[in-house]
């Protein structure tokens, strides 16, 4: 639906610092005249969006975005553009094979060997040439290598990269004999027949457009979640109606972004803030863009595929009803004379006075104009008629969603701080809310990782990694639904708002970041952004991939085995540090108190920890510690960029495999002191238990209502890779 706050933060408050600047103009999304879906027609632009500037220029869009037709140009009806059979079809057979993929992974599907193969080989070769090209058809990794240039010509390490490598010595005892990758083989699980290689942690690659259904090449995720086959149905009846909704959603932002995909080369060239708007969504999670309690216009506004930046509307909420916190020197004043102008800040408190009362007695933030509508007008009603809470108007800046939807970067001015916000829309397993305790501890947690990181000198001077602090926070709690035992989170979550530093900040004049999720990227043509990079760089595949894991793990495993502490290095949260040549470099991490834990077992340097940030800090046993980068970002991204790295860049699996555990024996031969606690959180153990995503949400939890957020299920252990081998990636 079209929103009112939305209309009024689309009108200018006051002289707009944005405009004429390419970062929101045809750079990375509309014009900032753009109307969202449903806009009033006097402010709608021309029916033609500017013209894109040069795809080869850093950091601009590829492909204009498209008007789309507001309300008064087709009354009461809104079709997104893009969406025709061919298009759902296309996303559909994705998807079902995605499905089919992750249900099995998960024991949610449990096919088994096929022993009656299909007889006819056309039928699956001819589905896959209607699927599409591959990167690179077949097991063709020595073809794809001979694509690179010899190591000898390619750029030395950075200091931070050399200081990190692994020893010779280390590297010459280290690597044990790599598995050989499984064969493809036929597999059967009720009516589906499909054509599937097993692959690290017992991952299930289908082959693109092999997939049957009762002998009929099948392109339908929807018949199998909901179809007749009752036994056959990964999911419940109650359950299955609703993830036939998100899945239904998922498939429309797909097509969307189908609709305007870049090449490789083009996403390349794309900045931090652009590339946000064309990635996929969570590899894992099946339904990853439901956002159930959006309608399709709202997705088509708020989305960050949609690629339209918004102006933020504030709101002022008296200091009885809300809290402030910050990491020192930085009080509320400080923060909004660096976030808004001066004009803004005058046309706040004008608003204040208006109603006759007090700026002083008002904290400021900005909200989601559809969590203004939908939540906070209807559940704050009183306190609104009571002006404990009063509508501002919106600020200048263009901001634009990133992949959570409610974290928003700003474009007008990217010095300035990005700003995360409650968002009570129901997607990839949890609500999208800020929950109170922990953004009132925010800051604090700040602050004491930050310490860590400053009085260690490897990982302050030798990793340089970047960790984008929460440096300020508002919340706002609802004391009467806070106050009912056992009332669902999401009403613990409704109203408050996070800022934290913008990554510009931190870089040097020759580094550009991307997500370490939009390494996951791949063109209509299948041609992986990740080959690209590596072309670009003058290095061979192991070479640049050495450079990434040299960048990624060695802050990341420092802090576990010195500090006994975890980020969740998910594909969002872990972002890339590259160099000029598109070389990985460093580490820069964000979302610490949702997502940083610590060991239950006792350590020293843990003794020191605050107690407003112990209290916020969930405490979890050694081997769930380790989960968190085994499943975060080894199962979560790295058996994803493994398949890239063999089908596109001619990298086996299984080498990649042992180059990660190079890394971390590495790692542990540079610290020797640290020898307890490389076993006590021991990253190399034969197997591992096997967390879940879309089991939670298909077997455990389905779309109930409950007190706390949910977490991973387990189901049972899989072959760790990292571990000597005995046997081919792929055993189960």
């Amino acid at each position: 639906m079209r929103h009112a706050a939305d209309r009024a933060a689309d009108q200018p408050q006051g002289p707009n610092p944005a405009d004429g600047d390419p970062a929101s103009g045809p750079s990375g999304g509309p014009h900032p005249a753009d109307p969202a879906p449903g806009a009033p027609a006097a402010t709608a632009p021309p029916a033609t969006a500017p013209p894109a500037a040069s795809p080869t220029a850093p950091g601009t869009a590829v492909v204009p975005v498209p008007r789309l037709p507001d309300r008064d140009d087709a009354p009461g009806l809104y079709r997104p553009p893009g969406l025709d059979a061919a298009a759902w079809t296309r996303a559909s057979r994705r998807l079902l094979e995605k499905s089919l993929s992750e249900f099995s992974y998960e024991e949610i599907l449990r096919p088994e060997p096929d022993p009656e193969p299909d007889p006819r080989p056309d039928r699956c070769s001819g589905a896959r040439q209607e699927a599409g090209p591959r990167p690179v058809p077949g097991p063709a990794a020595a073809r794809a290598a001979e694509a690179y240039p010899p190591d000898a010509a390619a750029e030395p390490a950075s200091a931070a990269q050399a200081a990190t490598a692994p020893a010779a010595a280390t590297l010459a005892a280290a690597p044990p004999p790599v598995p050989g990758a499984a064969p493809e083989q036929a597999y059967r699980v009720g009516p589906y027949r499909f054509l599937a290689r097993r692959g690290a942690y017992g991952s299930w690659r289908i082959s693109p457009g092999s997939v049957t259904r009762h002998g009929v090449p099948a392109t339908d995720p929807l018949a199998l979640v909901a179809g007749p086959e009752q036994d056959e149905r990964p999911a419940s009846g109650d359950t299955a109606g609703h993830l036939v909704r998100e899945l239904t959603a998922t498939l429309l932002a797909d097509v969307s972004l189908d609709a305007r995909c870049p090449s490789a080369k083009e996403l390349a060239d794309l900045d931090y803030a652009d590339l946000e708007g064309y990635q996929t969504g969570h590899p894992w999670i099946v339904p990853n863009k439901g956002r159930i309690g959006f309608s399709a216009p709202d997705a088509a506004r708020y989305a960050p595929e949609a690629r339209r930046p918004l102006r933020l509307p504030w709101i002022a909420v008296h200091r009885d009803l809300a809290a402030y916190r910050s990491v020192p020197g930085l009080d509320a004043d400080r923060l909004y004379a660096e976030e808004l102008d001066p004009p803004t800040r005058e046309a706040f408190r004008s608003a204040i006075r208006e109603r006759g009362r007090e700026p002083g007695a008002y904290l400021w933030l900005p909200v989601h104009p559809w969590q203004w509508d939908e939540t906070i007008l209807p559940l704050f009603a009183p306190q609104i008629a009571a002006d404990l809470i009063v509508p501002l108007g919106a600020d200048p800046d263009l901001r634009a969603a990133q992949q959570s939807v409610r974290t928003f970067l700003n474009r007008s001015r990217p010095g300035r701080r990005t700003v995360k916000l409650p968002l009570s829309v129901l997607n990839t397993l949890v609500w999208r809310g800020l929950p109170t305790e922990r953004t009132l501890a925010a800051p604090a947690v700040t602050a004491w990782v930050r310490g860590l990181r400053d009085g260690d000198p490897y990982l302050r001077d030798v990793c340089r990694v970047v960790l984008l602090g929460e440096t300020a926070s508002v919340t706002v709690r609802h004391a009467l639904l806070e106050s009912i035992p056992d009332v669902p989170y999401q009403y613990r979550e409704l109203l408050g708002a996070i800022w934290r530093e913008p990554l510009a900040d931190h870089l040097d004049p020759d580094e550009r970041p991307r997500t370490l999720a939009a390494l996951l990227q791949t063109d209509t043509t299948g041609r992986p952004l990740v080959a690209e990079l590596i072309a670009r760089s003058g290095l061979r595949p192991r070479a640049w991939t050495e450079r990434l894991l040299g960048a990624l793990l060695p802050p990341l495993l420092h802090f576990l085995y010195r500090y006994g502490t975890v980020f969740s290095p998910h594909g969002e949260n872990a972002i890339v540090v590259f160099n000029a040549r598109d070389v990985p470099v460093r580490l820069a991490v964000k979302d610490f108190v949702d997502d940083v834990n610590v060991s239950s077992v006792p350590l020293a340097e843990l003794d020191g920890m605050p107690a407003d940030v112990r209290a916020v800090l969930l405490r979890e046993p050694p081997d769930y510690l380790c989960q968190f980068l085994h499943s975060g970002l080894f199962v979560g991204v790295f058996r994803y960029l493994a398949w890239l790295l063999e089908d596109g860049c001619g990298l086996p699996e299984g080498a990649f495999w042992a180059l990660v555990r190079e890394r971390i024996r590495a790692e542990q031969a540079r610290f020797p002191e640290l020898a307890e606690r490389h076993a006590l959180f021991d990253l190399l153990t034969p197997r591992i238990e096997r967390l879940c995503l879309n089991r939670n949400r298909l077997r455990l939890d389905g779309y109930r209502d409950r007190p706390t957020r949910p977490h991973a299920a387990v189901h049972g252990t899989v072959p760790n890779p990292l571990a000597v081998p005995t046997a081919p990636l792929g055993a189960r």
